[in-house]
């Protein structure tokens, strides 16, 4: 039990305080009236725990802390957050061998899929750059300290905020709610204004992100790679991105259904990979699931088998799981029946499917752990510590370098649970 993280609702409750201060009476106002299905329950009170809340709960007290940038002119281009404020990001530059490489990290944070969840989403750092922290903690993949981050800690380290609410992937507006769903001419701003400040003159980048972001990792990393000179070694990576089309406990499919109304209403078909539109619907090809065999620039895949966002928002929701059956197993693993046990084998098995003929490729790295954690490259415990979670006796962040370095070749496939004893599980109170 020594390696769980508990994650309850004091340490939330403190970190909204902490993190949003003002906001944190308007998400409680909010909270008490979202008895409403038409809010998405990825924006209930469940779903920011579980993004936010494990976040902080993994910050080092002597964290670098890196200060915001907003993006200038973007505003002009149409590239804004939801509520029409100019998008941002933050930089931690690098120095010495690693000068001249980048390391751009998508943040992620959910998505919205109707007016009503936008319209909530405006009112949060997830819509509005008026609302973002103005200095964040750069840990795990972004740390500047070689003992947590072997290979990239003196490169050019950014995020980029993600205040659109579809992977930064859509382009469309309702003006009647005062909506901007801009993500991919935020994408493009921010892009623009980091090549600018000497990311054109990389001789090595990667394109990372983790949830939301490792969605949107995939969606532009031929569009990365296609920015720099063949000389540029340019490689992806997505943490917690595989987003299973996958049946949920009651047999239905929340998750396509709640893609199927991100896509329609924010206007990201237009921006989704032809080499799935063309024989597929856009729904599916916002699941990278259909979408990992199109790219051609070399990709990482970094997610666990029993990745916790998916078991308590996609698997066992609240709408699928009336009796509430699932609650115990979903809020702790060791609590699951042998029945539930079973269920996320299946999940698991459609996981492995899913990327058996990406990973015969050696051009790509797989990570795919048999715990129940949710994005572990921003996270330093899981990242790289003493105790981080290892395949073949290799944590997350050296099986990362081993691959983008070309060191070794990286096909790592924990045996299923509960066999890694090394795992963070996320344990939910």
């Amino acid at each position: 039990m020594g390696k769980l993280v508990e994650i309850g609702v004091v340490f939330f409750v403190l970190f909204v305080l902490s993190k949003w201060g003002a906001e944190s009476s308007e998400l409680d106002a909010f909270f008490n009236r979202n008895s409403s299905s038409d809010v998405s329950f990825l924006e209930s009170k469940s779903h920011l725990e579980s993004v936010y809340g494990m976040a902080a709960a993994t910050v080092p007290t002597d964290a670098l802390m890196v200060g915001l940038t907003l993006v200038q002119g973007a505003a002009a281009k149409g590239a804004v957050c939801l509520d029409g404020t100019p998008p941002g990001y933050h930089l931690h530059r690098g120095f010495g061998t690693g000068a001249n490489s980048w390391l751009i990290q998508l943040e992620g944070g959910g998505w919205c899929n109707n007016l009503r969840s936008c319209i909530y989403r405006k009112s949060t750092h997830r819509g509005s750059s008026t609302l973002f922290e103005k200095q964040i903690p750069f840990t795990g993949i972004l740390s500047n300290k070689a003992e947590e981050n072997p290979d990239f800690f003196n490169w050019n380290r950014v995020k980029i905020r993600y205040c659109d609410g579809a992977s930064f992937a859509g382009d469309s507006e309702d003006k009647a709610a005062g909506l901007q769903f801009r993500g991919k001419r935020i994408w493009l701003a921010a892009i623009e204004d980091l090549m600018s400040k000497g990311m054109h003159n990389a001789n090595q980048a990667l394109l990372s992100g983790c949830s939301a972001g490792g969605l949107a990792s995939i969606l532009h990393c031929d569009e990365f790679q296609g920015l720099f000179p063949g000389s540029t070694k340019v490689k992806c990576l997505s943490d917690a991105g595989l987003f299973m089309d996958a049946a949920d406990v009651s047999g239905g499919h929340t998750l396509r259904s709640f893609f199927a109304g991100v896509v329609s209403l924010q206007g990201v078909e237009g921006n989704l990979p032809s080499t799935c539109t063309d024989h597929l619907d856009p729904t599916s090809c916002f699941f990278p699931q259909n979408l990992i065999a199109g790219i051609k620039t070399p990709l990482f895949i970094l997610n666990a088998a029993y990745d916790s966002w998916q078991v308590q928002e996609s698997l066992a929701p609240s709408t699928a799981d009336p009796l509430g059956s699932w609650h115990d197993c979903k809020m702790n693993n060791e609590r699951c029946s042998a029945t539930q046990i079973q269920f996320l084998q299946d999940f698991r098995d459609r996981m492995l499917s899913a990327v058996q003929s990406f990973s015969d490729s050696s051009q790509n790295g797989l990570f795919l752990n048999s715990c129940f954690a949710h994005c572990q490259s921003e996270r330093q415990d899981t990242w790289f510590a003493d105790d981080s979670p290892i395949i073949n006796n290799r944590p997350v962040a050296l099986a990362v370098g081993d691959w983008y370095f070309d060191r070794a070749t990286v096909n790592a496939i924990d045996c299923a649970y509960p066999c890694d004893t090394t795992c963070h599980n996320l344990v939910f109170k």
